[in-house]
């Protein structure tokens, strides 16, 4: 998932705020005890969205996958007072683990955690999102962009992960696609070719597609 040399991604990390005690937790019991850690947002993501959270200033949040709650903290602590972070996520297996990182956080009132498929939860939302980050299965994202478009505020950002698919989106000429890969290709393209929208794919971690409505 990492594209950018070793030693320049420690230099970068060097010169961003550093995590703090908590956000350092979740990255050990995550890589300790959960499966796929990498799925994890981390340190350069993590601030990234916590920054762009402070600058949008948003009133809602809405983000698909949950997984162990780093993403969720670093944009709930970018919220303004009366700021709201609506988080949905499949697994209630990590549902105790969750909700204790939220609550360490002291963040918890302005957290809205729903468990459940998000295909079924996001209709149900009344909205409107100032911004939403989709990091969830794959297949999906093109129906929750679909989902979410319409609910979005003129100026709300669009925030996907994964989009470069650890560099798989190059397809060499004859090699058979994934459906996981061949889902993000429609994702990209579909982003592209919306007049709704204007966007940038950011070579962020496994590549961050930001999408603005106009």
């Amino acid at each position: 998932m990492e594209f950018i040399d070793p030693a320049l991604l420690t230099y970068c990390e060097d010169h961003s705020t550093e995590e703090d005690t908590l956000l350092k937790k979740i990255t050990r019991e995550t890589q300790a005890k959960v499966m796929l850690p990498r799925m994890i947002s981390g340190h350069l993501q993590g601030k990234m969205l916590e920054l762009f959270t402070k600058m949008q200033n948003p009133k809602t949040i809405l983000e698909i996958g949950t997984y162990t709650g780093y993403s969720g903290i670093c944009m709930a602590r970018g919220l303004g007072k009366g700021g709201k972070l609506i988080t949905l996520d499949i697994n209630d297996e990590l549902e105790t683990m969750v909700r204790g990182f939220f609550e360490e956080s002291g963040l918890a009132e302005q957290i809205d955690y729903r468990l459940g498929n998000a295909i079924e939860i996001i209709p149900t939302l009344p909205g409107p999102f100032d911004m939403v980050f989709i990091d969830a299965d794959k297949n999906n994202y093109a129906r929750y962009y679909e989902l979410i478009i319409d609910k979005m505020n003129p100026g709300g950002i669009i925030l996907a992960d994964n989009v470069l698919w650890s560099g798989k989106i190059l397809v060499e000429e004859g090699k058979k696609i994934d459906k996981d890969t061949q889902a993000i290709l429609d994702f990209n393209s579909m982003v592209q070719n919306d007049p709704r929208v204007e966007n940038a794919l950011l070579p962020i971690r496994d590549g961050v597609m930001m999408a603005r409505k106009i």
